[in-house]
């Protein structure tokens, strides 16, 4: 596993490429489009949940964005969400889609249920248990389990697309997890705070086997719906999904 050392974060995902490098290498780290989830529950790892209309309109978004760029690698979380967000990436590049399991979304005890403003699981007495610790979290997989599956799978891709790029699609939790180690900042948060919108980009740029720079871009982010943006104000009703 990698550890960064100086890592040094920067807004443009694009930028990082044009160093006249052979040993520079670019990971883009993508959370999937918009799913169809008209109940608003809390999905987690369940199967059966795909990419909206407005969500695959996402993923065609990043992957005229990624066209022109030098991507060798493609690969996704086992999730149906990240394949169909993947899978246009892939095609445009003319490169198989390539699955990894440990992109996959953070376990959590809350999965398939409601975990929305003012109702669902928190206003049950029972579930009051899996809230004790938000520094582990109590409710779900440990932060630094997933910092390391998510620097595993950072690693192998930027040795599968050594000098090139890559693009990997997983889920918010754990892309801001990764990206928190990376620029030394603590795990536990704030999940409202969290920069890493629908379909965004976290790229991290490696020379040699070191992370040397982290820009974050958001090439839908006029397709997302304005409550889903980093910090916007929860919308009851609305927001039960959040984090997915």
């Amino acid at each position: 596993m990698t550890i960064p050392e100086n890592s040094d974060s920067n807004s443009d995902s694009t930028g990082a490429g044009e160093k006249n490098s052979a040993d520079i290498t670019v990971v883009h780290l993508m959370r999937h489009g918009e799913v169809a989830n008209p109940d608003g529950v809390l999905y987690g790892r369940l199967s059966g949940y795909h990419l909206s209309e407005l969500g695959r309109q996402m993923a065609d978004r990043v992957a005229e964005h990624l066209a022109p760029r030098d991507v060798t690698y493609v690969v996704a979380s086992p999730l149906e969400r990240a394949q169909e967000t993947a899978t246009p990436i892939a095609k445009a590049h003319g490169l198989d889609l390539a699955t990894d399991g440990r992109l996959i979304e953070a376990d959590n005890v809350f999965q398939g249920k409601t975990f929305g403003v003012g109702d669902g699981a928190l206003k049950n007495p029972e579930n009051w248990k899996h809230l004790v610790n938000p520094f582990r979290p109590s409710w779900g997989e440990p932060y630094v389990d997933q910092v390391v599956r998510m620097m595993g799978a950072l690693d192998a891709a930027k040795d599968a697309a050594r000098g090139h790029e890559a693009v990997l699609v997983s889920h918010q939790l754990p892309i801001w997890i990764v990206r928190s180690y990376v620029e030394r900042r603590r795990l536990w948060h704030d999940p409202r705070k969290r920069q890493c919108t629908l379909a965004s980009l976290t790229t991290f740029t490696y020379q040699g086997d070191r992370i040397v720079s982290v820009g974050y871009t958001e090439p839908a982010r006029d397709l997302v719906p304005a409550h889903l943006l980093a910090g916007a104000k929860p919308v009851k009703g609305k927001d039960k999904a959040f984090g997915a």
